[in-house]
């Protein structure tokens, strides 16, 4: 085939799915010419599963995105369909965002913001080679024998690579969706020696609303009071989609069980591992046979479809089969699938290959972002996707790498887990991976990152300026309420309205909002004074004043890492010269070339007893070295 080049950019995204988009963007508003390939412009920020954003421990994600300049978060709040805040009955460390998409919407938005976006340029084509010069990434090939050259390339190809679909017996190579799979560049990444891997997952069946029996399901209405996910808005008002919960039953499992000769995944012809956090249903009632019934929600696909999406119920069984068992269910009872369930297994990179910048550490200039690094999930696509970006510009500049810390972000646990322990299954983040999470908390995301956003140059000056402004209005407020002293005869028929302690002198305002029964938006009245605050400046305030002893204690903790973090190990160093490693620790530490000793701390197989040897090798070697 004849190769001719076609143009030159700075940067190069394979892949436009939700990391592609996020590294695209991030590149392009950081001042580089860049080009985005997908392989069908349809695919741009697809969501070829579920059709929401956020939840658990991902709701901290996209905030994180958003305080960093990215773009999820504001795409999102423009095509929701239905929003609620997940967790309220516990702390606020677990409290998470998550919103029902109108799909179409939020790819018609996210593609618009792309076209509209300077430096940045998208195109259609399927990339099936990587170009590599002296062990540097330098451009791309595709399949017309079109080349484009850059300084850096960016993978971010989702489940495209030697993509292949299973329903029952039926297994036909194919893309998410129905689209085309990206089978010779799958050849070309495992010719050039990336450590190659197979995954799986998969998505559960569509089917029109018209044929739903709605009464026999319980609503899932959306909060009265809209929180946006993106701090560029201080609120949100839209008629709100329901979604509904039903379940499975005995006759359900009967009919599954029966026929698990017939699904894909039992009968051997799936060799990819699949999320343990979201099993198909099949998986289900095997694994939990003593379980009489399995929750399902109903959720629309968005307010120009009839489609409804069947949440909990992925399946790689056929599709007759799928037909009889969603039946059994209430509500469902006539149900017309339009898009039967499907598993779809996909190559990705094992991502203990990458660099704490996503960059490869055998192909310069190569940068690794989302499903292609064995994560699962449009939140944690979109996450590596913006640090990829992020990094990929800052290597061109001749810039120090952009890390996020464990103590710092659920973006640096994400990606840390990932490159540090790696993953056996497509990784999902969870609230309770990330050590420090009560002051990772959603409310504070801005607080945290902005300010690190706007030293990249992702932030510009108008989000910075609404960033500076909330963080002097809770300072504000906060000095206020410490200074507002009440006296009993004022406020003690109000505390006691709330089954609270009455109290016997006077107290300040702030003092009393330490108690869990007392909320900031209901002391208006014993506060006269109260100013008007946006719901992302209440939340925060509210949330440090009555946390305030654990978050110091968690601050004490996050030194303590602090500590280990920043004694940085030597890149030439020979961990099998060193007495007292263990010889599994001497293979891991020499295969990772951990950083510093506390990313080494976390790597499977190096023990605490090898952490105080290397401690001790440091030491001694800061001696001779003084």
């Amino acid at each position: 085939m004849e190769k001719f080049l076609m143009g030159t950019y700075d940067v190069i995204v394979v892949g436009a799915g939700h990391a592609g988009c996020e590294a695209g963007l991030a590149s392009a508003r950081m001042g580089k010419k860049t080009l985005m390939f997908s392989i069908n412009l349809e695919a741009v920020a697809m969501m070829a599963c579920n059709p929401s954003i956020g939840g658990t421990g991902k709701g901290h994600l996209v905030r994180e995105i958003d305080a960093l300049g990215g773009e999820m978060g504001i795409n999102i709040d423009k095509t929701f369909i239905q929003s609620r805040m997940l967790n309220t009955a516990k702390g606020p460390a677990v409290h998470s965002l998550r919103a029902q998409a109108d799909k179409n919407q939020y790819h018609i938005e996210m593609k618009k913001t792309i076209e509209n976006e300077d430096n940045l340029h998208l195109k259609q084509g399927e990339v099936i080679d990587i170009i590599i010069e002296e062990g540097k990434a330098c451009g791309v090939v595709l399949k017309t024998g079109a080349c484009y050259r850059a300084e850096a390339v960016i993978l971010a190809t989702g489940t495209f690579l030697a993509g292949k679909i299973f329903i029952g017996d039926s297994v036909f190579e194919s893309g998410p969706n129905g689209l085309a799979p990206s089978v010779e560049l799958a050849e070309r990444l495992k010719e050039y020696g990336l450590p190659m891997r197979r995954f799986k997952t998969g998505t559960p069946a569509r089917a029109l609303g018209k044929s739903l029996d709605f009464d026999k399901m319980i609503p899932q209405h959306g909060d009265e009071d809209i929180v946006p996910f993106s701090f560029m808005n201080d609120s949100l008002e839209k008629d709100q989609a329901d979604c509904w919960l039903t379940y499975t039953n005995e006759a359900t499992h009967d009919v599954i069980r029966a026929n698990f000769h017939r699904s894909a995944l039992f009968g051997g012809h799936i060799e990819g591992v699949g999320p343990r956090y979201c099993p198909s249903i099949e998986d289900k009632v095997n694994r939990f046979s003593d379980k009489e019934r399995h929750q399902l929600f109903v959720e629309p696909e968005g307010i120009y479809t009839d489609e409804m999406y069947i949440q909990g119920m992925s399946s790689s069984l056929p599709e007759d089969v799928q037909q009889e068992f969603y039946k059994t269910i209430p509500g469902l009872e006539n149900l017309e699938i339009v898009r039967p369930a499907y598993a779809i297994e996909y190559d990705c990179i094992d991502p203990v290959d990458l660099k704490i910048s996503l960059e490869n550490k055998h192909i310069e200039n190569l940068f690794c972002a989302g499903q292609f690094n064995g994560s699962s999930g449009y939140e944690e696509a979109a996450a590596q996707g913006l640090m990829a970006g992020i990094n990929a510009v800052r290597k061109i500049e001749g810039k120090n790498e952009f890390v996020l810390q464990r103590n710092e972000a659920y973006i640096g646990v994400l990606i840390d887990d990932l490159v540090t322990k790696g993953t056996n299954e497509p990784y999902r983040i969870m609230t309770s991976r990330a050590e420090y999470r009560l002051v990772l908390r959603q409310d504070n995301a801005d607080l945290r990152l902005t300010e690190k956003g706007y030293e990249v140059g992702l932030v510009k000056n108008d989000r910075y300026e609404k960033y500076l402004n909330k963080k002097e209005v809770v300072r504000l407020e906060t000095d206020r309420l410490k200074k507002k002293v009440l006296k009993p005869e004022n406020v003690n028929d109000f505390l006691e309205s709330k089954g609270s302690t009455p109290i016997k002198s006077p107290c300040s305002l702030y003092e009393l909002l330490r108690r869990p029964e007392i909320k900031y938006d209901e002391s208006f009245v014993i506060d006269e004074e109260r100013p008007v605050l946006s719901s992302h400046q209440k939340t925060m305030m509210e949330v440090q004043i009555k946390y305030e002893g654990y978050i110091d204690k968690q601050k004490q903790q996050i030194e303590k890492f602090k500590r280990l973090e920043n004694k940085k190990l030597p890149s030439d160093i020979d961990y099998h010269s060193i007495d007292g490693l263990r010889i599994e620790a001497r293979q891991k530490l020499s295969d990772f070339r951990p950083l510093s000793v506390g990313q080494a701390s976390r790597i499977s197989g190096v023990s605490p007893a090898d952490i105080n040897v290397l401690l001790i090798y440091m030491e001694k070697f800061r001696r001779r070295k003084s």
